[in-house]
């Protein structure tokens, strides 16, 4: 797999006539055929995109959440502009978004972009839920979303184990009908989320709902997992039993047995993934410069 869209006169009326009727049918025939050509020129184009290109990255977007420092609203804004015209996505997975920043991306790429934003929410001790809001005027709240090219349907939240206490984050799900490729969009929960049992571990359970809820095959899904590859080097790794792996594929794995994947954080962890049941044609790993996270890209063969 490689690294790195006029009336006859008297007399001669059979003949002027049969020359009117023939080029009256030739006229019609031509009309047919253009009608034909316009109606079916699009379907033939369509049906010519064998492929699609997926991408996911957690733009760092709320400010209170140590991403000051990670570039401006106006780059955020644009990486992920980027990230469809100069990269041919043409479904992101986002995490860590601003509606108004997801919103001002979806307006400035045309009407023919579709999102689907849900909230993170904060839960108090009490059982009361809040949205999280993002820092600065316009921005609206905090969640994660989809931005797609394509119609999204049967729209879906998986449902998984959140902290009693803390932040929620969770998946998304959604069907591009173009392409028949179900996608979803996760934000794991990392240690210590749940403030009333710090010491749940809850990304085996998250991780074992997000791989239940694709297809088997036609899926493109992940995000922000917040958990390195399953590996000797990962004391964590158990969280990864019956997960993604044993159906799916991921982006940056070289073979079925692997567990390889370049870094996706300036940590140098590989936190973001993208896992197919779909034949893989490329992986990529960007660095935005305007997040915490690089961006990853996993074209597959949909046809």
């Amino acid at each position: 797999m490689p690294r790195t869209i006029p009336r006859p006169g008297p007399g001669r009326r059979g003949h002027h006539g049969r020359r009117a009727v023939a080029a009256a049918a030739a006229l019609l025939g031509l009309a047919v055929v253009l009608t034909v050509v316009q109606a079916s020129g699009p379907a033939r184009s369509f049906a010519s995109e064998r492929a699609l290109t997926v991408a996911t990255w957690n733009m760092c977007g709320v400010e209170q959440w140590n991403c000051r420092g990670t570039g401006s609203r106006a780059a955020k804004r644009g990486e992920l502009e980027g990230l469809v015209t100069r990269s041919g996505a043409r479904v992101v997975l986002l995490q860590e978004t601003c509606a108004g920043d997801l919103e001002a991306v979806r307006a400035a790429l045309g009407r023919s972009w579709h999102t689907e934003f849900r909230p993170y929410t904060w839960r108090d001790a009490s059982g009361r839920t809040s949205d999280v809001r993002c820092a600065g005027p316009g921005q609206g709240t905090a969640g994660f979303a989809l931005l797609s090219s394509y119609r999204l349907s049967a729209v879906t939240a998986v449902a998984a184990q959140q902290p009693s206490v803390g932040l929620r984050r969770g998946a998304l799900c959604a069907t591009a009908a173009a392409h028949d490729v179900r996608v979803c969009t996760a934000h794991l929960s990392p240690p210590g989320s749940d403030r009333a049992h710090p010491d749940w571990e809850l990304r085996d359970d998250q991780l074992k709902a997000l791989a239940a809820a694709v297809p088997a095959r036609r899926t493109v899904y992940g995000g922000d997992l917040n958990v390195d590859p399953p590996g000797s080097r990962n004391p964590a790794s158990w969280v990864w039993s019956g997960g993604p792996y044993r159906t799916h594929r991921e982006c940056d794995q070289e073979s079925a047995s692997s567990r390889s994947g370049r870094p996706t954080h300036v940590s140098g962890h590989k936190l973001d993934y993208l896992f197919t049941g779909l034949p893989r044609v490329r992986c990529t790993v960007r660095d935005t410069g305007a997040s915490d996270h690089f961006a990853l890209l996993l074209r597959v063969r949909t046809g």
